[in-house]
């Protein structure tokens, strides 16, 4: 399948189940301390290091655009899925969201203090992750944040590992190695966080979230 089929298919997937996603996930925040203190101190960076224009990466429907507003930054959001975008319109009226591709984004070079991706780059294939890493590192400033969050693959020999999503197939990384993938275009990691699954969690996998920033 190629890049192109990818999105396609990834964006029919979410179009097919943007309301229900939007119900079940619209407070997905509220029981997770850990991850909303990494927000904040995202936001702290961003604040420190420019005017806090922030882009949220597959937004869906805007609920944690929303909350780095609240955090005091310049946010908006992308999504490949149109039908999340409207969503996001209309539960943020004020907030600007726009359909787009990670690969290829209509954001000028340099524009940003901070990109957010959390578990938006779950579902793209390995070979084509370079080329999405490479676009969040053109549009952030020097000295730029990015924040990403994804599900970790097993063992130290384990670089990627596909896994049956419930929309569609999606992809754990080792934290490692997608380390390496950030600094091979200049985003040094600052900060790491790893979040062991809970008991009653349906998928028994580390959480990471990787913070790094553009020399």
């Amino acid at each position: 399948m190629t890049e192109l089929d990818t999105l396609h298919a990834t964006r029919a997937a979410y179009d097919a189940i943007a309301p229900t996603y939007a119900q079940m996930f619209h407070d997905t925040l509220s029981d997770r301390p850990l991850e909303r203190a990494l927000l904040g101190a995202f936001a702290e960076l961003v604040r420190t290091n420019g005017d806090g224009r922030v882009a949220d990466l597959g937004c869906g429907p805007g609920h944690v655009t929303g909350h780095l507003r609240m955090l005091g930054l310049n946010a908006f959001g992308v999504d490949a899925s149109p039908a999340m975008v409207e969503l996001a319109r209309e539960a943020h009226p004020d907030m600007r969201f726009e359909v787009g591709s990670m690969a290829a984004l209509d954001i000028e070079d340099g524009a940003l203090g901070g990109v957010l991706s959390r578990w938006s780059l779950i579902h793209t294939p390995p070979p084509d992750l370079p080329a999405v890493l490479a676009e969040i590192a053109r549009v952030l400033a020097p000295g730029g944040h990015v924040l990403i969050e994804f599900p970790a693959a097993d063992g130290p020999d384990n670089e990627t590992q596909a896994y049956d999503h419930a929309v569609v197939t999606a992809y754990r990384w080792s934290p490692d190695r997608f380390t390496e993938l950030l600094r091979d275009h200049g985003l040094a990691e600052s900060a790491r966080l790893t979040i062991e699954p809970k008991p009653t969690d349906r998928r028994q996998f580390q959480e990471v979230q990787l913070l790094a920033q553009k020399a």
